[in-house]
């Protein structure tokens, strides 16, 4: 079942989501070449415990840190640790926020120091297709509209969307109904609605869409060893349009 959410649940969920996008702007001003993982991750963990929320992800299902941080060829959910950034590198940061009962996700990726034109397109791109996928979250469409918007931009640019990840519902959970993969035809899904509230996350390749799972038990990371680039924003349909939640 897909939750339909009120005014005022959607306001609270705004809430998480200002809390998330405010996280971001502290982690990227830490991505300078030197910068250990660890420190990201402190230094994010102690800004939304100011601000009276909590990580999200830090103990869900076991994972170790409250970010995710994913480098290059690294799909998504990396691990910070000690792991020192190098100039060049492609830094994928994933947030979570749990605020007043309310969850808030929001994913970006980031250059550190130079600019190198192969990666910045990719970055580009995969924004590119979040924005083409949030604008068929509208009132009336289908859910595979979103799916086939993000697939159909990436592809037809020669670079390939990853299968086994997909979007999800949000709200007093994580995780909620229904799963939103990148793929798919249009037409197809459930029918959006006012109320829905959706984390829409394209994770973009270089190569080929297939992933794998290093021996962490957590960090995917592309089979050929192509980057990867992942973005992502909460929005909740409101008069039949998507509202991104996920804004500072």
């Amino acid at each position: 079942m897909i939750n339909i959410r009120s005014v005022e649940e959607i306001a609270l969920l705004r809430e998480a989501g200002r809390l998330v996008a405010l996280a971001h702007q502290v982690a990227q001003k830490l991505l300078i070449p030197g910068m250990r993982g660890e420190v990201i991750d402190r230094e994010v963990d102690t800004f939304i415990q100011d601000n009276g929320g909590r990580s999200a992800f830090k103990g869900f299902h076991g994972f170790p840190a409250s970010v995710c941080l994913s480098l290059n060829n690294e799909v998504v959910h990396g691990i910070p640790g000690k792991r020192v950034l190098e100039e060049g590198d492609v830094v994928s940061l994933d947030i979570g926020v749990e605020k007043d009962g309310y969850y808030g996700d929001s994913a970006w990726t980031y250059l550190v120091g130079r600019d190198l034109q192969e990666a910045s397109e990719l970055l580009t791109m995969t924004n590119e297709s979040l924005m083409k996928g949030i604008a068929k979250a509208v009132e009336g469409n289908r859910l595979f509209d979103i799916s086939h918007a993000v697939q159909s931009w990436v592809e037809e640019r020669g670079f390939s969307v990853v299968r086994e990840m997909v979007g999800h519902g949000i709200g007093t959970q994580m995780h909620e109904e229904p799963q939103i993969p990148n793929f798919g035809p249009p037409g197809k899904g459930p029918l959006i609605k006012a109320g829905m509230v959706f984390a829409i996350e394209p994770m973009v390749n270089q190569g080929t869409h297939e992933i794998i799972t290093l021996k962490d038990g957590w960090t995917a990371v592309t089979r050929d060893g192509s980057l990867s680039a992942h973005f992502e924003h909460c929005i909740a349909i409101t008069d039949g349009q998507p509202q991104i939640l996920t804004l500072p």
